[in-house]
């Protein structure tokens, strides 16, 4: 384990879409946290809407964050967000940036999803096809959010999905541009506003690297919908499209999904994607952070 890894301020973790911090015994970051609780750092997981657009997700972190501000008598936090959870995190910051020490985006889709892209093409506006989408994926949005206690807070499928595409995405960063890059695949701006950000992603593995992995196949049938980085994206994200700020990698061997867990074929390999977490917090460690 890492040592010296525990941040100056509380590290808070924020999910993506038909994201939950936890149902019934089972946790979504809880490889992730128990990882940063071990490695010294207090961390805390965000409850958000687990379908809803970047702005009303976001709303509902400000939220998040003063409690843990409050709780903690800190000053700032560290926002670690997975997929949708990255953009929701850039929202609070840019708005709240007194509140925020660093945005960190793992597989996030931050120049948009070519999968939502497409998704939103097969769904015609105002027709049957999308009303039904619609109430299938609310419903299970609605589902999920009352497993997990979060029955209150409001979904809505079409809104997460049209904040996803490329347009939408691109709507968002106009308005909330800090840490982009100004150019394809490059760095974007480490310190923007006094907040650090960074981000890291994974492409999938070479074919068979993780056949036991069923959520890894349904990635590998997600990929082929890829146009602009057929060969280079995660199932969800395209690698390029994830970075933001300080680049770490963004092409570890990861689909999606197994940027927030171990799974059993990472197990019997020296790769490690939560400890890249660990590793990172000992980054915001030595940048006073």
């Amino acid at each position: 384990m890492q040592r010296n890894a525990s941040t100056r301020y509380p590290i808070l973790l924020v999910h993506g879409l038909f994201g939950f911090e936890r149902i019934g015994p089972f946790e979504l970051f809880h490889d992730v946290k128990q990882a940063l609780k071990a490695a010294g750092n207090r961390v805390f997981v965000a409850h958000l809407s687990a379908t809803h657009d970047n702005e009303v997700r976001g709303e509902q972190l400000l939220a998040q964050i003063d409690c843990v501000l409050r709780g903690t008598g800190a000053s700032k936090v560290n926002l670690i967000g997975h997929s949708q959870g990255a953009l929701t995190a850039r929202y609070a910051a840019a708005v709240a940036p007194k509140s925020v020490a660093s945005v960190t985006s793992v597989s996030g889709p931050n120049h948009g999803s070519e999968l939502a892209d497409f998704l939103r093409k097969a769904l015609v506006p105002g027709r049957l096809p999308e009303n039904v989408a619609q109430g299938v994926a609310t419903l299970f949005a609605d589902f999920l959010s009352l497993l997990s206690g979060n029955a209150a807070l409001p979904q809505s499928a079409l809104a997460a999905l049209n904040a996803l595409t490329t347009e939408g995405v691109g709507n968002f960063n106009d308005k909330y541009p800090q840490g982009l890059p100004s150019t394809w695949g490059g760095h974007g701006t480490e310190l923007v506003n006094g907040i650090r950000y960074f981000s890291w992603s994974g492409v999938l593995p070479a074919t068979g690297a993780n056949a036991i992995d069923s959520l890894q196949g349904i990635s590998r049938a997600l990929a082929e919908y890829f146009i602009t980085e057929p060969a280079q994206n995660d199932g969800f994200v395209g690698r390029f499209s994830s970075h933001l700020g300080t680049v770490i990698r963004s092409d570890y061997p990861l689909d999606h999904l197994a940027s927030l867990r171990r799974t059993a074929g990472q197990r019997m390999t020296s790769f490690d994607p939560i400890e890249l977490y660990v590793e990172h917090a000992a980054r915001l460690r030595a940048k006073r952070l």
